[in-house]
Parts: structure tokens; sequence; C-alpha cells
């Protein structure tokens, strides 16, 4: 199967899995129930799930365990998504191609369909079905819960929110550890679950978590150049905005060039952590290099 076709089949299971855990039907709340399917089914790559899947697939686990651990992962970032966009916060009117849930709903609603998908991932995680080993079920709760919190994407967005109105700019290691929390944390937790689900030996932990962190920072620098060159109608997304915010990013630091140069060898760099796995790592090597090279 061809990484493009693997990505595919990655988001219809999750939007599957979705579609079966969020029923309409009975719920004692609909209307916020309707605005985190909205929020969260047909959205986006699924970037996320996928690197769950194929971290797991290294080790051989069920892929419906693996599936579930990425859907409630995607619950975490859709959520992210859905506060992001608030007026309080990046104040977005359009994401991936369609209203924000703040639009399409209100802004309370979107406020509580972003809770309920947050607390919603930890329940998925929590069930026995994601895992009969309870002590693999807590390990997968804590580790996602440390890379949402305060000290991993929570945080990020705080200091990113700060950096806005710092009168002192942003230096280039301020950026890498601000992504590491705010856009990296997630991407760890994605390669690191595959690693709790299949027991991985610690070499083999630590291979796939540098794996993350490359990743990760090449998967910022990547939106920052499509935040400066991309067309809105392929991004799905407003363009141009870190600009006219006056954000640091990787672009303005390092120059076009120079940002598409060091994501390119963070992938590089990457790809090489994979060499222990042989030919089971080149699902995820292809997936570095989509990360650089996407259009949206």
């Amino acid at each position: 199967m061809s990484f493009e076709t693997r990505l595919k089949e990655t988001a219809r299971q999750v939007d599957q899995m979705l579609e079966h855990l969020l029923p309409v039907r009975g719920a004692a709340a609909p209307r916020v129930i309707e605005a985190m399917r909205y929020s969260s089914i047909g959205q986006g790559k699924r970037l996320r799930p996928f690197f769950v899947r194929e971290s797991s697939a290294l080790f051989d686990v069920d892929p419906t365990r693996a599936l579930r651990v990425g859907t409630a992962l995607e619950c975490v970032h859709c959520y992210s998504l859905v506060h992001d966009d608030l007026p309080a916060m990046d104040d977005d009117d359009l994401r991936r191609g369609k209203p924000t849930a703040h639009i399409a709903y209100d802004e309370a609603t979107a406020i509580l369909a972003g809770d309920g998908l947050l607390t919603f991932a930890f329940e998925i995680l929590a069930d026995p079905e994601t895992h009969p080993d309870a002590d693999i079920r807590a390990e997968l709760v804590l580790h996602l819960a440390r890379a949402a919190g305060a000290d991993g994407m929570v945080g990020g967005q705080m200091l990113d929110l700060q950096a806005e109105t710092s009168a002192t700019p942003l230096k280039l290691d301020d950026i890498v550890k601000l992504q590491a929390m705010k856009t990296g944390a997630l991407f760890r937790y994605s390669l690191e679950a595959g690693a709790i689900l299949g027991r991985a030996a610690p070499d083999e932990r630590r291979a796939l978590v540098g794996y993350s962190e490359k990743v990760g920072l090449a998967f910022q620098i990547a939106d920052d150049l499509l935040d400066a060159e991309g067309d809105e109608v392929v991004t799905g997304k407003r363009t141009g905005k870190d600009d006219a915010a006056g954000k640091a990013t990787f672009v303005q630091l390092l120059g076009v060039e120079g940002a598409r140069n060091r994501a390119r060898e963070l992938v590089a760099e990457a790809s090489a952590l994979l060499e222990r796995f042989g030919a089971r790592g080149d699902m995820l090597r292809e997936a570095a290099n989509f990360i650089v090279e996407r259009k949206s």
C-alpha cells in the first residue's frame, strides 16, 4: 500500500470510529455532540493517527487498538483547533475549507465542543476496549495528559500568545522551544503511543521519540512556509496571518530558502533514526518527506 493510500485509509477509519463513538441520537445534549462531530469528522489529513498506526505496526500491535488511540489523539488535536480559532485566540473564520466552529455555531458552543472533544479523548483511552492491560491504558492516559497540558501543547500556546505582545522578539531557540511544546508534543505522543502499545525496548522507544521531535519541528517549519507562500484555496485556511500579527516564525528568522533547507535536514535526520527498523520504517520515512513537501 502506498503512503498516500495508507494515509487516506487511516483518515477514513478515524471518521468511521468517530461516527460510531459520537452518535447524536440518544445524546443528552445533541447540539454539543453535533458541534463535536462538525469539528472532528471529515477533517484534515489525520497525520497524528497515521503515526500512531505506523509506529504500532512496527511491533505488530492490533490495528484496532492503534486506531482507538489515534482517534483519541485526534480528538485532542481537533479540540485544540476549535479553541485556537476562537476570537480570543487566533480569531479565524476558516478551517480546513469551511467555517470554524464558532462561526458555524457560536462561541459558547465551540468552547463546549472543544471541552467535549478533549475529555472524550481520555474516555476512549481509559476504555478496556482500547487495551485489556490497565497499566498500558494508564500509561497512554498519562502521556497524553502531559503532551496536551501546561508543559506541552497548552503551555506552547501560552508562550505563543505572550510572544505576540512582547517587546522582545523571539530568537530561534525560543521558537524551537515554543513549537516543541505547541505542535511537537502531540507528534511525540503519536510515536510514543505506538511504542507503549507495542511494549517497545528502550532503544526503540528513544528512536521513535527522536524521530517525532524532528518531524514535529519540520511540520511547523512547513506550516510557516505555507502561511508565507500558500494559497488559501489549497490550504483551506487564511494565509499571511503570522506576518500580519507580527509573529516571529522560522521563515522570518531563516528566510524562505533557509527554512525550507532546515526542514529537509530535519527529515533526513529523522529518517536516519529509523535505520534499526529496516524496511518496516519505510512508511514513516515517506511520511516525513510528505510533511515538508505538502501544499496544505
